[in-house]
């Protein structure tokens, strides 16, 4: 490959190493910036000549915040549907493919950050293709007007993000035979809002056959997308378009005509961010009038279910999946006291009592982050893996607990698994790295690129990983010291009483 492809649009020119081929900055759809401010990404317009593909493209619009675990590495902005590819020189059309979603709870994020560089995907053989997708208001919106021109024009509505996404997928399948890649063997990756991303295209039509793995990487998998509606107001939630029209009027628009529609297009990027971001999301919100609808909606097109509903029902990609989670994962706890926290679990409150504690003496708050967590993130995977498991793929359930040794976290916090995964731990660690944080990521490294490439993470000096089996609830419990044991789940009571309560509410 001498650095040169063509693809969707036009030629283009990446960066050659001594191994690779590195494209940046591909456009995979038009600049959804004007009138196309929620509309479906619309194709690329072709240019003349080469296009130099040799940086990222912006990402996404968002309001950056200080403590984000990938610090994005170009300015956002509207224009931002752009791809990135990183090709070993030598692909041959058989070459696998992996495709990364990035996460940041659908409002911040990007494909930019140093710790989401694919050269040692490229290195280890695999095709890495990573792309932004719209985030925030600009990523889920609803109101009156751009329901009626949808319908007009025949257009998906809502979930912009998600169309990104498909579009991105669709490109994907379109031109990575130009970059070596195989388009029969593409996996999907993706963690934290990236990971519920991964669920919502497994339950796509729309792309269905287009990739045939998925990694989940601390992704949920019970109650994502069930309970917004874009025009329905489901029990406890107001409808997406009631959001729409909540922040039209804080903006000082009325009306649900077009005229409106094309007075909320005519407010700045800065205007349709609203001061919104990750940190802001947890913040109280003292308004009676909330304006963000907070991510997915079901829109009868992309999502039609609960992520909960749609694996249960069979309604989902039947393709192998690695999910997990990791060991300190996200966990909010909602309750007073321990009374109220373990009779949350209704018939199975003295169950809970014996597994979260069974002396009486645990302090409260670590209680409830461990109910939190096993609720959102723990269970949740597990479920995934036997849900997937019973429909006849394979799935591999793993539960990540490594820390840098720069690190004295008591476990490996949400998304700390990211720079392991990619073996991108130098990026992310500078000189506090050791030679146990980079062992550690080579092992987990090597598990990633050997199921991209065969669907079974085990071999290529590594140790056999075996499939899910719910009677088991086996897994591939990585430890703080990057050691791997393969075996029963060492938190199965746990979480064993975490799916009779939830599966008794019901």
């Amino acid at each position: 490959m001498a650095g040169e492809a063509t693809v969707t649009g036009g030629a283009i020119k990446g960066e050659l190493t001594d191994t690779l081929a590195i494209y940046k900055g591909i456009p995979f759809a038009a600049p959804p910036v004007g009138d196309l401010r929620w509309r479906p990404p619309q194709p690329v317009t072709p240019w003349e000549g080469v296009k130099q593909t040799i940086d990222y493209g912006n990402d996404c619009m968002q309001l950056p915040f200080p403590s984000d675990a990938a610090p994005l590495g170009k300015t956002p902005a509207e224009d931002c549907l752009y791809a990135n590819v990183w090709a070993p020189k030598d692909a041959d059309g058989s070459t696998p493919v992996m495709v990364w979603i990035y996460g940041g709870g659908f409002v911040n994020g990007g494909a930019s950050p140093a710790v989401y560089d694919g050269s040692e995907f490229a290195k280890n053989g695999v095709i890495f293709v990573s792309f932004n997708y719209r985030l925030g208001r600009f990523g889920f919106f609803a109101h009156p007007a751009l329901t009626a021109e949808a319908k007009a024009n025949g257009d998906m509505l809502g979930n912009y993000a998600y169309m990104d996404q498909i579009a991105a997928l669709q490109w994907v399948k379109n031109n990575i035979a130009a970059f070596g890649g195989d388009v029969n063997n593409v996996t999907i990756m993706g963690e934290s809002a990236g990971g519920g991303s991964v669920h919502a295209m497994m339950q796509a039509k729309q792309v269905r056959g287009l990739f045939d793995r998925a990694i989940i990487m601390s992704g949920g998998g019970r109650s994502l997308f069930g309970e917004r509606k874009i025009t329905e107001a489901m029990p406890g939630a107001l409808s997406g378009e009631q959001y729409g029209l909540n922040y039209a009027e804080k903006h000082g628009i009325e009306g649900t005509d077009a005229a409106a529609l094309s007075a909320l297009r005519a407010l700045s990027a800065e205007d349709v961010v609203d001061g919104l971001n990750l940190a802001a999301l947890f913040r109280p919100t003292p308004t009676d009038k909330p304006t963000f609808v907070g991510g997915p909606m079901q829109d009868g097109e992309i999502i039609t279910n609960s992520t909960g509903s749609a694996l249960k029902n069979g309604t989902v990609a039947k393709v192998d999946v690695m999910v997990g989670a990791t060991s300190a994962d996200i966990g909010f706890n909602m309750f007073a006291d321990k009374d109220a926290l373990f009779a949350s679990f209704g018939a199975y409150a003295d169950e809970a009592r014996k597994v979260y504690d069974p002396t009486g003496e645990a302090p409260f708050q670590l209680v409830g982050y461990l109910v939190g967590q096993d609720r959102s993130m723990q269970e949740p995977a597990r479920y995934v893996a036997e849900q997937v498991s019973s429909m006849g793929p394979r799935a591999y359930y793993y539960r990540f607990g490594t820390v840098a040794q720069s690190n004295d976290s008591p476990g490996a916090p949400h998304a700390s698994d990211i720079p392991f995964f990619f073996n991108t731990v130098a990026a992310k660690y500078g000189d506090a790295l050791t030679e146990q944080d980079k062992m550690a990521a080579q092992t987990i490294h090597q598990y990633i690129v050997n199921f991209a490439k065969t669907g079974k993470p085990g071999g290529e000096g590594n140790a056999e990983w075996q499939p899910f089996r719910a009677e088991l609830s086996n897994m591939l419990d990585m430890q703080r010291n990057g050691e791997v044991v393969h075996g029963t789940d060492p938190w199965k009571a746990r979480l064993d009483v975490v799916k009779a309560a939830t599966e008794a509410r019901n």
